[in-house]
């Protein structure tokens, strides 16, 4: 299996999308490390967390659950900073607990650098395992894309977690209509939205902020209700652990 094709057949047009935004980060020379079957790193992932950070939303906001990936460690750190209290899933959510809970009061306690605890690696190390439902209500949910559209299209990776994690979310009541869903991508990855099919189950973005600027999508997309447990795929109950427990108990 090639590099850019992990969860490739699922959509065969965000199958080209990704694939055409990944090999655009190359060839431009603003990816940082690999960029194909991931949530890609990109030059100016500061940049962009700083204008995120601009939202009135985002400085409200107290509890706030963030995508393990790299070009948000910068979303992670600046949340950690202003005493925002961090949600972030197991990549892949391949562990028996899906979360951990990154407190900045517990941190400085232990003496555990922000900087580390903002880090995947460091995240599971030093954060709180916790279930979804011993969750808090999400202030402000930051989704990783691979493609976006103005309009509050999104795509992933094409493993369905954050459509997953959100549906799940919505059906446990810990995100409502009050809960802002943004991202942050470099401004390459916007496109226009006949490139990006929106399909029932998909949540869309209501800001993206990009190195260059924040966009307002004023999106059109009404949001999924719950769990499309009919586009979940057999290898998602096979790779991720609690899924067909956290099912039954949802639909008892």
């Amino acid at each position: 299996m090639n590099g850019d094709a992990r969860w490739a057949g699922r959509n065969g047009e965000k199958d080209v999308l990704r694939a055409e935004i990944w090999a655009s980060l190359e060839a431009n020379e603003v990816n940082v490390g690999p960029v194909r079957s991931r949530i890609p790193n990109f030059v100016g992932a500061d940049l962009a967390a700083w204008n995120l950070a601009r939202l009135p939303q985002w400085k409200a906001a107290k509890i706030v659950k963030c995508n393990p990936d790299p070009p948000q460690i910068p979303v992670r750190l600046r949340a950690l900073h202003e005493d925002k209290v961090v949600y972030a899933p197991v990549p892949e959510l391949t562990r028996g607990f899906p979360f951990v809970r990154l407190d900045p009061a517990e941190l400085r306690a232990k003496g555990v650098e922000f900087e580390t605890a903002a880090t995947a690696q460091g995240f599971l190390m030093h954060g709180t395992p916790v279930e979804f439902d011993e969750m808090d209500f999400l202030d402000f949910v930051v989704v990783g894309c691979v493609a976006v559209t103005r309009a509050g299209g999104r795509t992933g990776k094409g493993g369905g977690f954050a459509d997953l994690e959100l549906g799940i979310f919505r059906e446990l009541g810990k995100v409502d209509g009050t809960t802002t869903i943004a991202t942050t991508v470099h401004s390459s990855q916007v496109v226009d939205e006949a490139k990006l099919p929106m399909l029932g189950h998909d949540s869309a973005l209501h800001f993206i902020a990009t190195e260059k600027e924040l966009i307002d999508t004023e999106t059109p997309f009404g949001q999924p209700p719950g769990v499309a447990w009919d586009v979940v795929q057999p290898d998602q109950y096979e790779n991720i652990p609690f899924l067909k427990e956290l099912r039954a108990r949802l639909e008892r």
